[in-house]
């Protein structure tokens, strides 16, 4: 059985924190904050997504206006999607995070499509201005890594830390992941390895 819970975690970038630093440490924040909530015998897991263009982190557009430059600047190139997990046991108090990058090419856009995307109101509440998985905009050219943490959880990455904490789910992860997300994932055996894949 799951439960989620809303952190009230300031998201604020700290001044000089790279990407990588800025997601984990609030995936282990969020984490943290669900600890009054929590029973002894819960599993906590933390998130956290970036949208990352260049060295730029692009958070949630305050307004339509600021999700249509979004899009404008992401279209027509690759850019990265850092999400962070921070998985803590309550029973002995051991927190283990992950991180995935994953490089997402953006195809080209029109303005028209652009226009009529943030007139949906979607965009306004993520990332980057965009959800992947948005049946009429389809703003990804084409993947090579992992889909579902574009998404915000990347499954494969969850899976390999709880193994690491001796908790072993009894569906097959990856196939389960691919078969949601109608994705033919070429990096879950990797990620399972252990390995950092983009």
């Amino acid at each position: 059985m799951f439960s989620v819970s809303v952190s009230n975690v300031d998201e604020s970038q700290r001044i000089g924190e790279a990407p990588a630093e800025y997601v984990l440490r609030l995936a282990e924040a969020k984490a943290r904050a669900a600890i009054p909530e929590a029973r002894h015998e819960h599993i906590i897991i933390g998130a956290d997504t970036a949208v990352v263009d260049g060295s730029r982190i692009l958070g949630k557009p305050k307004d339509m206006m600021e999700a249509a430059s979004m899009l404008k600047l992401l279209r027509g190139h690759a850019h990265q999607v850092y999400t962070a997990l921070a998985v803590l046991q309550m029973h002995n108090e051991k927190l283990i995070a992950d991180l995935c990058v994953t490089d997402v090419p953006m195809r080209n856009y029109n303005d028209d499509e652009i226009e009529s995307y943030v007139l949906s109101g979607d965009p306004l509440d993520k990332a980057g201005a965009y959800a992947i998985q948005h049946p009429g905009f389809h703003p990804v050219e084409s993947m090579k890594g992992c889909y579902a943490s574009v998404m915000g959880l990347p499954l494969c990455h969850l899976l390999r830390v709880l193994q690491k904490m001796d908790v072993h789910p009894g569906a097959d992860v990856p196939i389960a992941c691919q078969s949601l997300l109608k994705y033919q994932c070429p990096v879950s055996s990797a990620i399972l390895r252990g390995e950092q894949v983009g």
